[in-house]
């Protein structure tokens, strides 16, 4: 049997995709809770639930006189993933915000991590450099390198807060956006050059040197995924054509 929490959470998201979509204007009403519970076929309860959690994500506000659409812009982190999944290719514009602010939370956690390496995590660091040489320049196959590499760095920065956002983030983003097989042409050596860099900046324990080189490889990368996903939106039109 479906459980009220279940349920919930269904109604949740099929609210949150109308919001998200344009459906409602900042400052709409929605429907009461005997309307929607009559339009889901659920009880009242399960609404109420529902509408609590989209105003935890701060899509809505619940007034004595019912919920109201709220600015997106007042929102939590927790539509992002959702946004970015409204149509069957990203909105390019959205991706390349993600990763910027990505860029920026990922070269604080590397200078952090440099620069409080102990000496044998500066040896595991560039172990793994070392596994990713054999394939740096082939986009796909060095994710789960990078990803680990990052995830190693992480645990040595302990910063608390960037580590829960990022958590968020690779949750709602990273994962969903891996499965839609996005090939982003980076340019020639541009992995090769990251891994030079970065093995540079461990010998030296320079933590601003390996904040740098990804900076410069997210820069390469925000480019490369704009096209890409262009490329991708152009393709799917030519189809409805």
């Amino acid at each position: 049997m479906t459980s009220p929490t279940s349920v919930s959470y269904e109604i949740a998201g099929r609210l949150r995709t109308e919001i998200l979509s344009g459906r409602f204007r900042v400052g709409d009403r929605m429907a009461s809770e005997r309307d929607l519970a009559a339009r889901f076929g659920v009880s009242r309860g399960a609404v109420r639930e529902a509408l609590s959690l989209l105003e935890q994500q701060g899509i809505i506000e619940i007034q004595p006189g019912g919920a109201r659409v709220r600015p997106l812009e007042e929102a939590s982190l927790a539509v992002l993933g959702p946004l970015l999944a409204l149509e069957e290719v990203p909105d390019p514009d959205l991706v390349d915000q993600f990763l910027e602010i990505f860029s920026m939370l990922t070269a604080l956690t590397v200078r952090g991590a440099v620069e409080q390496a102990s000496v044998e995590q500066l040896i595991q660091l560039k172990r793994m450099l070392v596994d990713i040489a054999q394939c740096a320049d082939d986009f796909e196959a060095m994710q789960p390198h990078w990803q680990a590499l990052l995830d190693y760095m992480a645990g040595i920065d302990n910063n608390l807060v960037a580590r829960l956002i990022g958590n968020d983030v690779k949750a709602q983003v990273l994962g969903p956006m891996l499965q839609l097989n996005i090939r982003p042409r980076l340019p020639a050596g541009a992995g090769t050059e990251l891994v030079k860099t970065l093995t540079r900046a461990f010998n030296r324990q320079d933590g601003a040197l390996a904040a740098s080189a990804f900076e410069t490889h997210f820069d390469q990368l925000r480019r490369a995924m704009r096209e890409a996903l262009q490329g991708m939106r152009e393709a799917l039109r030519r189809q409805v054509v």
